[in-house]
């Protein structure tokens, strides 16, 4: 009986207990403390048995009034509670109390109390560590959103200033781009102004030179008027005196050539008596008539067998000693007795013209070099003299460009410079010997060797008979020729400079190309080279013309030979010189010289031998014209044969 009361007890405190936990948690915001049970004498009346409801009423004085609703059951009050189950707990309970295992009862459920009262504690904190965490995540938040503002803010702050600064560059460049367009009006201004004090200085200039030139031409028509009546009357008085010294010449010849006819008169009779005497002996007398006869034609075979003969010797001492045939031009002279002569006149006259020369001559005669190639030229010039200083082989070189660039007077200006002889060649006199062709190549290099100062054997027009030896054209004997050639060249020599001058380099044989150690290439000049030459043969045609040097030896000749005219230049500035040398562009330097060749002519073909820059302009003008047409036809020509 007792442990069912006590079962009973137990059921009802577990059903008040979740009533109480269920308004625990429904009113935990406004910390409510449930306790079960009280004091013994505040929980229960052991005396009435009811259980005391103070409590419970206590608890929910707080909470609001709920609705009025109808109870059907008489024991619940208004709110719908039942207090049978607390009726039946305070039973129990009482049968607890008068238990002997009440005391363990109480002390369990007042552990059980303390251990939810415990959990309670803990989930209270539990839940204040939520709302701490909320709030720290509600801050953190607010923090974020702060900071995002913050960035904003600043973000669009820094547009505001780069807006700003964009609007100030922007001014400050509308402002220069006004004070440029202001300085630039101001500087054309200045400038309009300047030139038009520069016309109004040339204007007043030109007046003064004109008025300075009427003045002139009015003063030398004044002085030529006074000259040439002074002239008039000086030319009357010489005449008159010519007339009488000439009457006197007259009278006085007449008497001198009558004598001589008379002398000369007596002369001939008298020699004409003393043959006639001879020969009226000599017909008379047989004897005589014989030995005149044969003395007549002993004579005659004496006088034809002696030609004869110094004929034969004579070709057979040229031949041994002279100069080869193909030798166009040597510095050697025909016979060696003949080349000190030779050498002592060349250097002569190159002191000569050392000291006559312009300062515009550039130490290498009348050619005007790219200044690349002058630079080549004296480096090849020293490495070959300091060759020939060393006794080590030569070397070979190829020279090649359009005609007139001037190979053959740089070869001459190489060979002179290098202490070496020269001698020139063509390659076309080669093609007519025929079968003598290789002959005269062995005389011509055996001559070569025996030069005591080494030799430069320059070939022009070397691919007439170096060309490739497997052209259909190329007869047998220019195949001998070039291969005797071949044979002679086959090693480095220390006594012959072999030079090849082509304007086809790529006609020669490769075995004639394997023999060059050194290749120039000629171009045509350019601007300033043409200048250059210009003013050179300048000087060298027009200025210098009409003041030769006397031939020395020839003072009768020199005596009786008419003085040339001298030409006069008149305003030939350096600009129309310029202007010149533009306009013969593609020139070469011998076709430079042929214009001022030209120009001479028309100059001394004119009335007054004067050159202006309007007859310079008119040669120059028609010599370009004459170009360009000789360079259609060899472009017409090319390609036909193409």
């Amino acid at each position: 009986m007792g442990k069912t009361s006590a079962i009973g007890l137990i059921s009802a405190i577990a059903a008040s207990a979740s009533v109480c936990q269920s308004n625990f948690i429904a009113y935990s915001d406004a910390h409510f403390n449930f306790t079960p049970f009280s004091s013994s004498s505040s929980a229960t009346s052991p005396s009435s048995g009811q259980p005391q409801t103070s409590t419970l009423a206590e608890t929910t004085t707080d909470s609001p009034a709920p609705k009025a609703v109808r109870n059907d059951n008489p024991r619940t009050t208004s709110a719908g509670f039942d207090p049978t189950a607390l009726e039946r707990g305070a039973e129990a309970l009482k049968e607890i109390t008068s238990s002997s295992h009440a005391k363990k009862l109480f002390e369990v459920l007042k552990t059980q109390e303390a251990t939810r009262q415990a959990e309670l504690v803990a989930r209270a904190a539990e839940f204040k560590a939520m709302q701490a965490q909320a709030e720290t995540e509600r801050q953190r938040v607010i923090y974020d959103e702060q900071k995002k503002l913050a960035q904003h803010q600043a973000q669009t702050k820094s547009q505001m200033l780069r807006y700003e600064d964009e609007l100030a560059r922007k001014r400050m460049q509308a402002d220069n781009e006004y004070q440029r367009a202001r300085n630039q009006e101001l500087v054309k201004l200045q400038e309009e102004s300047a030139i038009r004090q520069e016309q109004a200085r040339r204007a007043t200039e030109e007046q003064i030179q004109a008025q300075r030139r009427q003045t002139e031409r009015e003063k030398a028509e004044i002085e030529r008027e006074t000259i040439k009546v002074r002239a008039m009357a000086e030319a009357e008085g010489r005449a008159h005196e010519a007339k009488l010294a000439e009457d006197v010449n007259r009278r006085m010849l007449i008497d001198r050539a009558n004598a001589e006819r008379e002398k000369w008169v007596a002369a001939i009779n008298t020699t004409f008596d003393h043959i006639g005497g001879g020969l009226r002996a000599i017909l008379t007398d047989q004897n005589k008539l014989v030995v005149a006869v044969g003395g007549v034609t002993a004579l005659a075979a004496g006088i034809y067998t002696t030609r004869e003969g110094a004929k034969v010797i004579w070709s057979y001492v040229d031949r041994i000693l002279g100069q080869p045939s193909l030798i166009r031009e040597s510095s050697r002279g025909k016979y060696p007795w003949s080349g000190f002569f030779t050498r002592a006149m060349s250097s002569l006259s190159r002191i000569d013209n050392k000291g006559n020369s312009s300062t515009g001559r550039n130490g290498f005669g009348d050619v005007i070099l790219h200044p690349s190639l002058h630079k080549r030229i004296q480096q090849l010039s020293n490495a070959t003299a300091n060759t020939k200083s060393h006794h080590a082989p030569f070397r070979n070189m190829l020279f090649y460009g359009p005609p007139g660039t001037g190979k053959t007077m740089a070869a001459r200006e190489l060979a002179h410079r290098s202490g070496l002889d020269y001698a020139l060649m063509t390659g076309g006199d080669v093609a007519p010997l025929g079968s003598q062709a290789v002959t005269k190549i062995h005389q011509l290099f055996d001559w070569a060797k025996k030069s005591p100062r080494g030799l430069l054997l320059f070939i022009d027009e070397a691919d007439a008979f170096l060309c490739e030896r497997n052209k259909s054209y190329m007869s047998e004997a220019q195949r001998s020729a070039l291969n005797a050639l071949l044979f002679r060249t086959g090693d480095q020599s220390k006594d012959i400079v072999l030079a090849l001058a082509t304007n086809r380099p790529g006609d020669l044989d490769s075995a004639v190309a394997d023999r060059i150690d050194e290749v120039l290439e000629f171009p045509l000049p350019g601007e300033e080279e043409r200048l250059k030459l210009l003013k050179l043969y300048l000087e060298k045609y027009i200025a210098q013309a009409g003041s030769r040097p006397r031939k020395s030896g020839g003072w009768i000749q020199n005596l009786f030979r008419r003085q040339q005219q001298r030409i006069e230049i008149r305003g030939l500035t350096d600009d129309i010189l310029k202007e010149a040398a533009a306009k013969t562009e593609g020139f070469s330097g011998r076709e430079v010289a042929k214009l001022m060749a030209s120009v001479q002519a028309a100059v001394y073909g004119s009335q007054d031998c004067v050159l202006d820059p309007t007859l310079f302009r008119e040669v120059v003008d028609y010599k370009v014209a004459e170009h360009q047409q000789r360079s259609k036809l060899a472009s017409r020509t090319d390609g036909k044969s193409n």
